[in-house]
């Protein structure tokens, strides 16, 4: 029960910033939705793909997509004020990583897939919505620049499998790594933690 409240919350938020970005660009309406839809429930899909595992989410769930458009078109109307909450959409956004990646991780494991399977389904589940995002919207995934996102995914993944494997009950496991994940997150986020980067210049001599 608290995996899906804070799933909820969690698309709610993350479609209002698709909707932003889409605003960035000058998008329609029918734009604005698509983007939000995308951000919200892009890495759930793109995981019930990779794994086969049908109905997708949104379409078992329908719910979820009204959710999704709900919240993208609020955030068309409140967008003036939005930058007041720029905190609260971190925070809101660093647990909802956590939460969709311990959900991937779930559907991965009930699944019967292989430990580097499931890792990789959380990864795609939590940070792969804002990476359709920012392809769609033209630009870099921040994912792949500065934000320390994708290998908080990894790490909260495997701490959750450790424990698994370690005995502890499922609940309490959840539990645990959706604490620390988010507060590693938060941490990340405080001290502006990056991966190291890769600079290559093509210099003609």
């Amino acid at each position: 029960m608290l995996l899906s409240l804070i799933y909820l919350i969690a698309i709610s938020a993350e479609a209002m910033t698709g909707a932003l970005s889409a605003g960035r660009r000058r998008m329609d309406l029918f734009g604005v939705v698509i983007i939000a839809c995308v951000t919200a429930l892009g890495g759930g899909s793109l995981r019930d793909i990779v794994l086969g595992h049908y109905p997708l989410g949104w379409v078992k769930h329908p719910e979820y997509l009204g959710f999704t458009i709900c919240a993208a078109l609020i955030a068309t109307w409140v967008a003036r004020w939005m930058h007041h909450f720029r905190r609260t959409f971190l925070v809101l956004d660093g647990l909802g990583l956590i939460a969709f990646t311990l959900i991937g991780c779930t559907v991965a494991r009930e699944g019967g897939h292989t430990v580097p399977i499931i890792l990789i389904a959380g990864m795609l589940t939590g940070a792969f919505g804002g990476v359709l995002r920012d392809v769609l919207c033209n630009e870099v995934p921040l994912i792949f620049q500065k934000e320390l996102y994708a290998v908080i995914t990894l790490l909260t993944g495997a701490a959750y499998l450790t424990l698994l494997e370690l005995g502890v009950s499922l609940n309490a496991a959840t539990l645990w790594c959706l604490g620390g994940g988010f507060l590693f997150r938060l941490l990340a986020i405080h001290f502006k933690w990056e991966m190291p980067k890769f600079v290559y210049r093509d210099e003609v001599h």
